[in-house]
Formats: structure tokens, sequence, C-alpha cells
């Protein structure tokens, strides 16, 4: 009798803890399936500084590459028509969100998806028609905002602090980005009380751009604002020598282009921004809703001067823009 109360109070023992105790242990110690992460880069590589800014955000949110998360990698290398061919293959790839760096890459997801979330960074998201506003997105679309448009008018002041005798600028824009237009007439709006006069020159393909700089030379401009554009970033190398050439000091957005050999930019810190967008990946990731994220602003920004580039084109840089320059390439 004791025998067989023994064994039956064993079997139950062991239905119990099967689903519940040490089974159920053993289970637990299993890790979760890594969660899937889609990259798309319009220019950038994924072995370059801009994704190990990406990834290193990623490991300040608590995520671990191969163990957290699996990054599905894809560049187009500045070739900007295998965007759409690469944004389906990150959808059928099944990833739980999309991280892009530029307009172009952002465009060719969202026409892909109206569903797997997507974190960017962008010149301009409302100027580009991405989201219905920077406060309430309204998609499946969000992230952070170069602020291309807001900060034209303090670049052109920079430029004309830099050099302070000058009075006639060219801009060169892309007639294929939307929100350029704005850029335009916030330069326009600002020039009169900086006494400069703008010559604007379009360029939307790599065979426009010769010619664009000699409409700029014809019109005897003495320096070049060049709008932010994924187009010309690409071609960052064939507008610093053609500036060159004509001896045309320059001004942009982004610091890669100055390190190409422009002689100056302000704006966002790329770097930062990257590292920010893998915290609205974290967010996603475990369960906020995109179309309620806010597009943030940058927070930092950078003054970059090329002093090489000044002293090769005979300009001397004011000590005061030197001061206030984040940093300074001999």
């Amino acid at each position: 009798m004791t025998r067989s109360l023994f064994v039956a109070a064993l079997v139950v023992l062991v239905a119990w803890v099967g689903p519940f105790g040490l089974m159920g242990a053993a289970d637990a110690q299993q890790p979760a399936s890594p969660r899937r992460i889609g990259v798309l880069f319009g220019a950038f590589s994924p072995e370059g500084n801009e994704a190990r800014q990406f990834r290193q955000g990623l490991l300040e949110a608590g995520y671990f590459e191969g163990r957290d998360v699996v990054i599905e990698w894809r560049s187009a290398h500045g070739d900007y028509d295998l965007l759409p061919q690469l944004a389906a293959e990150l959808v059928q790839s099944k990833v739980d969100a999309i991280f892009v760096e530029s307009t172009p890459s952002a465009q060719a997801v969202k026409r892909v998806t109206s569903t797997i979330p997507i974190v960017a960074v962008v010149a301009d998201p409302v100027g580009s028609g991405l989201v219905a506003s920077l406060a309430h997105p309204g998609s499946n679309f969000t992230g952070l905002s170069l602020m291309a448009t807001e900060l034209s008018a303090k670049r052109l002041q920079l430029l004309k602090e830099t050099i302070p005798r000058l009075t006639h600028v060219a801009v060169l824009w892309n007639p294929h980005t939307p929100w350029h237009p704005r850029v335009i007439d916030e330069l326009k709006a600002a020039a009169p009380s900086l006494s400069i006069e703008l010559s604007v020159v379009s360029a939307g393909a790599p065979a426009e751009i010769g010619p664009a700089f000699s409409v700029v030379s014809r019109a005897h401009a003495r320096a070049l604002f060049v709008l932010e554009d994924a187009f010309f970033f690409t071609h960052r190398m064939m507008l610093f020598k053609l500036a060159s050439k004509t001896r045309l000091p320059t001004m942009y957005g982004l610091r890669q282009y100055v390190d190409t050999g422009g002689l100056m930019s302000y704006g966002a810190n790329l770097g930062d921004l990257y590292r920010r967008s893998a915290g609205y990946v974290d967010k996603l990731l475990k369960g906020a809703n995109p179309a309620d994220l806010p597009i943030e602003q940058p927070t930092k920004f950078e003054l970059v001067i090329n002093l090489k580039t000044a002293k090769t084109l005979g300009i001397t840089v004011p000590e005061s823009i030197l001061l206030r320059a984040d940093e300074v390439i001999r």
C-alpha cells in the first residue's frame, strides 16, 4: 500500500514539474530569438564610421549584435537606382524595423511597406513629404531631422563672416529634391541683410554638375553654397575638384565634404544622430507606435573649417571663426 502511494505521488510530481518546474526552468534559460533590424544606406558602407555609430547606439541600448539583434545590411554605395530593389529585399526578409540614413532611402522603403516601422535620419522630413508633422508623424515613419532647411540662413551668415568682402554667392540645388525650394526661399530672405546677391543654379544628374559650375563662373559668383542632398553627397569629390579648379570657397551642410577638401561646413553631428536612432529602434522593438514618436531635432552641431583649403584659395579665416570651430583641418 505504501509502495503504491509512493509511485502515485511520484507520477503526480513529474506531471506537475514538467510544464512549470524543471522543464519550465530549462525552457526559460533558452534565449529568445534575436530581433531582426534592416539597415538601408544610400551612400554609406556597412563597414564605415556611420554604421559603427549606429551599432554603438544599439550597444548602449543593451543590444548585442548576434545575441539580441541580427542586422540585415544593404547599401546602394551611391547608386540610388538600386534602392527600390534593396528596400524590397529588406521587406521580404521580414525584419522587425528598418533604419535609413537619407531621404532617397526613406522614400524607397516607404513605397514598399506601410507596416514595418522605419527610423530615418533625413534632411527635412516634412518638406520631403515623409511625415505629416514633426510632432505627429502619422505613419510607420519616425526618426530625426538634420534641420537642413532651418540652418540655411545660419550657414550663409557663417560664410559671410568667414569672407567679409563676399557680395555674390551661387546656390547649387537639385530640382529633384522636393524641399530645396524652401531652402532657396530661406536664403533669399536672409541674403539682403548680409548684403549678398544670390545666383541659383541647378544640377540633378552627374552630367549637369560641370555645366552648373560654368554658369556660376559666368555669373561671377565669389563663393558657392551647396544645399544638402544625397546626390551631391555621392558626388562630393567631383564638387570639390570643380570648386578647386574655379577657386570657389564652398559652404556645405556636412563635415564629410570638408574632409574631402571643401572649405567649411556647419550642420548636425551625424554620429550623434545615428547613435540616437538606435534608441528609436529600441522603442519600436519594445512595441512603440512610430506614428506616436515625434521626429527629434539635432542637439549637437559642428562647424568644421579646412584651413589647408583656405590657404590654397588665399583666404585668411578670421580668428573669431577659428575659435568657434569645432574642428580645424590644418
